[in-house]
This record gives C-alpha cells, structure tokens and sequence, in this order.
C-alpha cells in the first residue's frame, strides 16, 4: 500500500467547543463516530497510566469522504498548554486556503479566535501574489489563512 495522510491531532482543552469553532469557521465536517477511550492499550499506547480520550475526527474542507481529518481529543487530566508562538519548535500551524483573508480572519475573531500577525499581501516571485495573516483558534493554537492570487 502507498503512503497517505490521514489526519493531524489537535489536543483541547474543551473539544466540543473546539470541534464547533473549526466546524463553524472553516466548513469541517464532523466524522462519527464521537470517541470515547480508554483502557490498558491505551495507557499502552500513549504511555500515560489511567488515560482517557474524548473527541471526534472532522474532515477537512475541499475533500471527499476518504480525505484527511483534523482528530479533535480531549485528555481527562492534561498540564497546562505551553505559549506558542510561530516560531516555537514542532509543529506550528494549520492552514487552510480561502476566498477573503480579511472577511475570514473576521470570523475567526467573532468565533473566539484572536490575532498573533497582520494581514500581508506580499508578491512571490514565479509563484504568485499571496495574501495571509496568522490568528489563533479559541485555544491559542495557530491558524494561517492565506489566498493565492
């Protein structure tokens, strides 16, 4: 078999909360169904003794019924979240393609987003004209909104 993504982990503090801002902003559609783990293989599995997992897998916007998901969980008992910032090692952000950055960035703030960077077009030479700014969801977990031209 060949390789293919499947989905990307997005650990919450409140999932259903969060599954319903990436649904609301950004057309994810919910994957049922909802989880709801434990037991010795997961403790197994995540090295973590006593772990449970609640959440829900939500598909991407522009893909079919195979397509990758964004796997929203939720831990019973998790440390506090670390200040990320776009430059803090690992993995940073999630992006997502649009029609407006600036009518999107705009929902993402009246849906509990915040701001982290400012709106920038910028000319990319032999590619195109992009257009993009990085908010953050409800969260604090960064999102970048881009549209090429």
């Amino acid at each position: 078999m060949a390789t293919r993504y499947t989905h990307t982990n997005l650990i919450a503090g409140d999932w259903k909360g969060l599954a319903a801002f990436y649904q609301e902003v950004f057309g994810c559609v919910p994957v049922p169904p909802e989880r709801d783990l434990s037991g010795d293989w997961l403790d197994k599995a995540t090295g973590i003794d006593n772990s449970r997992i609640r959440g829900i897998h939500l598909r991407l916007p522009g893909y079919e019924d195979t397509g990758p998901t964004l796997e929203i969980f939720q831990y019973d008992h998790m440390p506090e979240h670390p200040d990320v910032r776009p430059n803090t090692p690992g993995f940073s952000h999630i992006a997502f393609a649009v029609d407006d950055v600036p009518a999107k960035a705009r929902e993402i703030l009246s849906n509990g987003g915040s701001c982290i960077g400012e709106l920038i077009v910028r000319d990319v030479p032999d590619v195109g004209r992009l257009t993009f700014q990085y908010l953050a969801d409800p969260e604090g977990n960064i999102v970048e909104i881009q549209k090429w031209d």
